[in-house]
């Protein structure tokens, strides 16, 4: 793509400026703030709204002394472009200011901004604007080609680095494996996991291992600390025997303290104790069955109304949605009766016409050129009266029909309305009926349950109470005569259950003993174990920097085969011998950074002429402070330099012939 006339009015300063470049590259001169970069704004404006720096706030309007805009300016900048297909394209934009007078004021007041945009001339939306260029090439893929330092300066590296891949291909892994016999093991290794997939997998597994490998020989000091002294224990084989005999002891005292506590009076005074409450929830339970059944027929027939409410409402729910959509469905019948009615008025009023110069054309026979009787001439208008009046006659027919099917099928509706809002009031007021038996019954079941009287104060249930009590105290008195007895005993079973504890804990050391031995036993493995396996990840991870060290240069190596000049480093060896991705421009092994200004534009240029290559478009190429180099590289696109130039207090242009780019070898 060239520019072949690029015209400036009001825009940043410059008054009016227009650059003729007949397709050939450009030099323009100029002092400091003479415009020179302005012309690449200008040009980024124009396509993106943008300037040179990507800034879509910068001030386009040209300011006074004071710093402040003129107003009442139009600002704008028009192009006439050469596209890659040979077709020439005109764009315009124009940016001005918009004063509006408000009622009732007689001056106008500022009340924002307006652009307007051409293409070819013709007035068009902002959006038919931007796709226009759209078609030309993406905003990114434009500023890229465009400004040497995008690349190197703007893009983040790993922007760079995946451009690069994309231009100039991966090496596949499967091409590096095969290059390095030493590799071969990867492919199993790797399963369907990358190398990178693969790494961090192992990174995980290492870190999770050597946390693990930290903590086992703790856990070991915390197992030996734990394990329980035995210099005490000198049966430990007879301990669960002595353990078994002592329980059988115990569960004869226990007995005989069973039978001690339970003398003969004791059990019959139980016996009818027992008779005695079995009685007490007799009566509880059949009054309770009485209160049930005075509330249960209360409460049937409050489920019944209940139910019948339920019912009712959904049946008025039910016609108030029929209400709601046969309403409905009348006003849209309403709007196409209307639509009918003036259809038919419309129809009926048309008249037959017939332009004389219709007839006369005819009053020659197209045969023999002899001229036709009148009579005939009458005939045919006669028969064209008629077919219009039967058209018409047959459309107003249609119309009528279709509308009385309409009228009808209103009327059947509102018909339906009027049954169901009936329906809906009588159910109202049958509603209303029921909700009062509702209450009415709520009311009756809570009169029941307050008079019902409490079972405690029937004298049947009192006198039982009563003899329950006693029963109780009798049982006391006769269990308290034989406590002598029972606490002889008590104390047998108690120095029992001391002796069967002692020999429990002694025989729980002995298993806490054993069990810490086995786990000793069990975290030396699992050290064994994970000293194996982070002896063999270790081995995997030298492979995979052997992969990557051999993709590296097979990498680098097919990119930089792309490129005249620009080099690229696309990994860093770490201390500790690994590889990190990076990507870094560099020129006879000197990095971008430390490059000289010549040196890289020229490089910045040698890598638009390669991206060019691969998107198929080349754009014009601004080169800032061309000055400062000799011999700058020439590029398939146009090239305007901007060069700093004291003598030149206004800008000038000369036009300059191209080179001619050769491929990179």
């Amino acid at each position: 793509m060239k520019i072949l006339n690029l015209t400036l009015k009001n825009f940043k300063g410059i008054r009016n400026f227009e650059l003729n470049t007949n397709g050939q590259d450009v030099n323009a001169f100029g002092d400091n703030a003479t415009g020179k970069t302005t012309l690449a704004d200008a040009f980024m404006w124009l396509l993106f709204g943008k300037d040179s720096l990507n800034r879509a706030d910068f001030e386009i309007k040209t300011l006074k002394p004071d710093g402040e805009p003129e107003h009442g300016l139009e600002h704008s900048v028009e192009a006439i472009l050469e596209l890659e297909d040979g077709q020439r394209l005109a764009l315009k934009k124009v940016y001005q200011e918009k004063w509006t007078k408000k009622r009732g004021s007689a001056t106008a007041e500022f009340t924002g901004h307006t652009t307007d945009y051409f293409v070819d001339g013709v007035p068009v939306q902002k959006k038919e604007y931007d796709a226009r260029i759209a078609e030309i090439a993406d905003e990114n893929i434009f500023r890229l080609l465009t400004d040497p330092r995008y690349f190197n300066e703007v893009l983040h590296w790993q922007k760079r680095r995946e451009m690069l891949l994309e231009v100039c291909g991966d090496v596949s892994d499967t091409d590096v494996i095969a290059s390095n016999p030493e590799l071969s093991r990867l492919s199993e290794i790797l399963g369907n996991r990358t190398i990178e997939q693969h790494r961090k997998v192992i990174a995980a597994r290492r870190s999770e291992i050597n946390k693990e490998l930290e903590k086992i020989p703790v856990r070991i000091d915390e197992v030996k600390l734990g394990l329980p002294n035995m210099d005490d224990i000198s049966n430990a084989e007879e301990l669960p025997n002595d353990i078994a005999k002592l329980r059988e002891e115990l569960r004869q005292k226990q007995e005989e303290l069973a039978q001690a506590k339970a003398g003969g009076q004791v059990a019959e005074k139980t016996k009818e104790l027992r008779l005695i409450e079995a009685q007490m929830m007799d009566l509880r339970n059949k009054h309770r069955q009485e209160l049930d059944e005075k509330v249960g027929e209360k409460r049937r027939e409050l489920s019944s109304v209940q139910h019948d409410m339920a019912e009712l409402k959904a049946k008025i729910d039910s016609h108030n949605r029929n209400i709601k959509y046969r309403t409905s469905e009348i006003s849209v019948l309403e709007e196409r009766i209307k639509i009918l009615r003036n259809n038919w008025h419309a129809e009926n009023s048309k008249v037959f016409e017939q332009e004389q110069s219709t007839f006369l054309s005819l009053d020659t026979c197209p045969t023999c050129g002899q001229p036709l009787p009148k009579e005939q001439l009458l005939a045919a208008r006669e028969k064209a009266l008629e077919q219009f009046n039967k058209a018409k006659a047959e459309k107003l027919e249609s119309i009528n029909a279709e509308g009385k099917q309409l009228a009808a099928r209103k009327s059947s509706l509102e018909d339906e309305i009027k049954v169901s809002r009936e329906t809906v009031d009588k159910m109202t007021v049958e509603l209303q009926e029921i909700e009062k038996q509702e209450a009415i019954l709520k009311v009756e079941i809570d009169e029941i349950m307050k008079g019902a009287e409490p079972i405690e104060s029937t004298p049947e249930y009192y006198q039982l109470n009563a003899r329950y009590r006693d029963l109780q105290d009798e049982i006391r008195k006769l269990e308290a005569d034989s406590s002598i007895a029972v606490a002889k005993i008590q104390k047998e079973i108690d120095a029992l259950s001391e002796d069967i504890r002692a020999l429990e804990q002694a025989q729980a050391r002995i298993d806490t003993r054993i069990n810490g031995l086995k786990r000793i036993e069990e975290l030396k493995a699992e050290e064994r174990k994970l000293a194996a396996e982070f002896e063999e990840l270790e081995q995997q991870i030298y492979l995979t920097e052997e992969f990557i060290r051999a993709k590296v240069q097979m990498l680098e190596d097919k990119i930089n085969s792309k490129f005249k000049f620009a080099r690229f480093k696309l990994f860093n060896t770490l201390v500790n011998g690994g590889i990190e991705e990076c990507c870094e421009t560099t020129f006879q092994g000197v990095p971008y950074s430390n490059l000289n200004n010549g040196a890289r534009l020229n490089i910045g240029l040698d890598i638009i002429n390669t991206l060019s290559e691969h998107y198929g478009f080349a754009p014009v190429v601004f080169i800032d402070n061309a000055e400062s180099v000799v011999n700058i590289l020439p590029t398939k696109g146009q090239q305007i330099r901007l060069i700093v130039s004291a003598a030149d207090k206004k800008l000038r242009i000369e036009l300059a012939e191209r080179e001619e780019l050769k491929e990179v070898v």
